[in-house]
């Protein structure tokens, strides 16, 4: 049974260049660091997606000028 009173919390993610061309930062507050580093935007969505499996999860990406080109929501799991 659910307790009506819960909070859920959401994870929030940004998937954007790196200044260098070398791949993409994930940045988040959930995350173990200030930023990780992955070779594709892809590779970084999948991060977030698992790390966020039982939270809900908004994964924006971004692209070089800083504008939002695709974002991915996960619901996450309930908890029985």
């Amino acid at each position: 049974m659910h307790n009506a009173t819960a909070v859920h919390s959401m994870h929030l993610y940004e998937v954007s260049p790196r200044k260098d061309h070398r791949g993409v930062d994930l940045i988040s507050d959930v995350l173990p660091f200030d930023r990780l580093w992955y070779d594709t935007p892809d590779d970084a969505i999948g991060y977030a997606m698992h790390s966020s499996r039982s939270h809900h999860a908004v994964i924006r990406v971004y692209d070089d000028a800083g504008n939002v080109i695709e974002t991915h929501e996960h619901t996450g799991a309930e908890e029985s």
